[in-house]
């Protein structure tokens, strides 16, 4: 009587390799992606909880990289390097409170007018209902502006809560800019210097690599800077110019808002052109606010199919979808702040990235790497060739 051969277990490598090799390289694949999105969330949760640091920060940065240049070319004209920052840094200011108070003006002035225009465009909307082809009643009329003015006064508690959070805000923001100028402060006096502090932290054997990746992403931001201001300046003059044409009031406000809107790329411009079009509509109608309808889409075309290739595109060489993401997932995560800093974070860390892995920068000097030259992002430039 013979009796069965026992079965010995597998050994671990022959269960290994009993496993289909997809299935193993999937497996692998999963559990590295999600270390990686677990490594992300937790950076995202870190930066959510110290934003009141890290905003101010970031709006430094984007500020140095604007001012920069005017600094460097004070310090070129043999004016002391902490005189050169404290007139840029006044004159910057200066201008900004200029204009802000300008557009203040501005908007207080035309602010008579406008009401008077919306009083005029409100009879002419409750003539086209009581006259139109709704053939509403006065009745009707009172009885839905009634039911608006009840269900504010219902809700009453969380508009108060919203003015006390609002308030919050406003304090938040103060704070932050008093923090963004005292950092910004720094930044253009020993930008160099700090950079260097933080450089020394990185092991020997590849601190002229990240110290080369670094200076070609701060080239980056000034370049994405430079060319996100001359956009905006254009959306601005344009826009601006249509709506005086067209005779909106507060036009230059408008212009303003436009400028600042574009700073935050696609988005900004669109919703900034969108208050625009509506100020039209309830001051000078519907045809005029048709009018400054098709002039923001000739200016967003003239910004996305000329403006942005040749400026912006050729600052950061970034695909306009990634702008797009970019700038959702910045605006998901932390609002306007997000949306503000997300492209210049995806430039800057393409402009290291790329750095770091290309080969013509292995022997490069950080030295040689000019971070106010246009050029400067790109691998294997150098400003002594």
């Amino acid at each position: 009587m013979t009796s069965e051969p026992t079965k010995r277990p597998l050994a671990p490598l022959e269960v290994t390799n009993v496993v289909p090799r997809g299935l193993r390289v999937s497996a692998a694949l999963a559990w590295r992606l999600a270390v990686v999105a677990l490594a992300l969330y937790g950076i995202m949760l870190v930066a959510g909880y110290f934003a009141t640091v890290l905003v101010p920060v970031g709006i430094a940065l984007l500020l140095a990289a604007l001012m920069a240049p005017a600094v460097d070319k004070l310090v070129e004209w043999r004016v002391p390097k902490g005189l050169s920052a404290a007139i840029v840094l006044v004159g910057g200011l200066g201008v900004i409170g200029g204009l802000l108070t300008f557009v203040i003006s501005e908007f207080s002035t035309g602010l008579p007018d406008l009401q008077r225009q919306v009083g005029q465009s409100l009879d002419t909307i409750e003539n086209w209902l009581q006259q139109g082809p709704l053939h509403l009643r006065d009745e009707q009329i009172r009885e839905f502006i009634s039911n608006i003015i009840e269900t504010i006064k219902t809700n009453q508690a969380a508009i108060t809560s919203g003015a006390l959070t609002t308030a919050v805000s406003i304090g938040e923001v103060l704070a932050g800019f008093i923090l963004t100028l005292f950092i910004l402060i720094f930044f253009l006096y020993d930008g160099e210097g700090i950079w260097t502090f933080l450089v020394r932290g990185v092991p020997s054997n590849v601190r002229e690599r990240v110290d080369v990746a670094g200076r070609r992403s701060f080239s980056s931001l000034v370049s994405y800077v430079r060319a996100t201001a001359a956009v905006a300046v254009v959306d601005a003059v344009g826009i601006g110019i249509g709506l005086a044409i067209v005779g909106v009031p507060l036009a230059v406000p408008l212009s303003a808002l436009v400028f600042l809107g574009a700073f935050i790329p696609i988005i900004g411009a669109v919703i900034a052109g969108a208050v625009a079009v509506l100020v039209a509509l309830v001051a000078n109608g519907f045809v005029a606010a048709l009018i400054v309808l098709a002039i923001v889409i000739a200016v967003m075309q003239l910004e996305s199919h000329i403006l942005q290739p040749w400026l912006l595109g050729r600052a950061v060489r970034l695909h306009p979808l990634a702008v797009v993401l970019a700038i959702t997932v910045g605006l998901v995560a932390a609002g306007i702040p997000g949306a503000l800093l997300a492209v210049p974070l995806l430039a800057v860390l393409n402009a290291g990235i790329r750095s770091l892995l290309s080969t013509r920068d292995r022997n490069t000097d950080a030295d040689e790497v000019d971070v106010l030259d246009d050029a400067g992002s790109r691998p294997g430039f150098r400003a002594k060739e």
